[in-house]
């Protein structure tokens, strides 16, 4: 029976990537490098923003200290532009009021950093009580170490057999199994769905109402 479900939030709960792409074309603009098209972004997210900015900087200019360049101007402007155009994916908040509705619990685990993790959560989702919202953060390893889901599920006092995973990444499907809970991958995100098999997860769905019913299916 499962009782949590954590959710990556990039890609899973809300379609980030103009805003995340722009910000960093602003950053790269502002340091005389070339931008890139915002679908391609699609490929650089999803391992924390300094491997986002190491993948948007040109070859031989992939320092250290370019992507702390990078990272201040991006961060000035994205937690400015952060809304813009993101949007939670067609289903996304019924699946959340939903799973309210039933009595699950609900997280989100994410390697976006915090600040940013915690205002859009705030700004989209106000009315669903997640037990916890965690982004990047100094001194806890990013996904695929499962140190995030094991802290969700310490907050939310369940075991792994209770847990159910969202994500659509193979970083997410490889971080569900580091952890040992089960993986649901979802097709609408930044990933295609050849990376989530790569990791053999439980599920793979096309639409939120789908992991509605498996945890109907789940919890008969």
């Amino acid at each position: 029976m499962k009782k949590l479900v954590i959710f990556d939030l990039d890609g899973t709960l809300l379609n980030t990537i103009a805003d995340l792409g722009n910000s960093t074309n602003y950053a790269l603009k502002r340091l005389g490098y070339p931008i890139h098209d915002i679908p391609s972004y699609c490929f650089r997210v999803g391992n924390g923003i300094n491997k986002l900015f190491e993948r948007a900087l040109p070859e031989g200019a992939q320092t250290e200290a370019n992507v702390l360049k990078v990272r201040k101007f991006f961060m000035e402007y994205y937690i400015l532009h952060c809304a813009d155009k993101t949007r939670p994916y067609p289903g996304i908040p019924q699946l959340l009021e939903s799973l309210q509705e039933r009595g699950l619990l609900m997280a989100v685990a994410s390697n976006k950093y915090q600040e940013a993790s915690s205002k859009l959560i705030r700004h989209y989702f106000a009315d669903i009580p997640f037990v916890a919202v965690f982004g990047q953060r100094d001194g806890v390893e990013r996904k695929p170490n499962p140190a995030v889901v094991f802290e969700i599920m310490k907050i939310a006092r369940v075991n792994a057999g209770d847990v159910l995973y969202v994500g659509d990444s193979g970083v997410d499907m490889e971080t569900a199994f580091n952890a040992g809970v089960t993986a649901c991958g979802v097709k609408w995100g930044f990933r295609p769905e050849s990376e989530l098999q790569k990791f053999h997860p439980a599920y793979v769905v096309d639409s939120p109402e789908a992991i509605l019913s498996l945890l109907d299916k789940e919890n008969a």
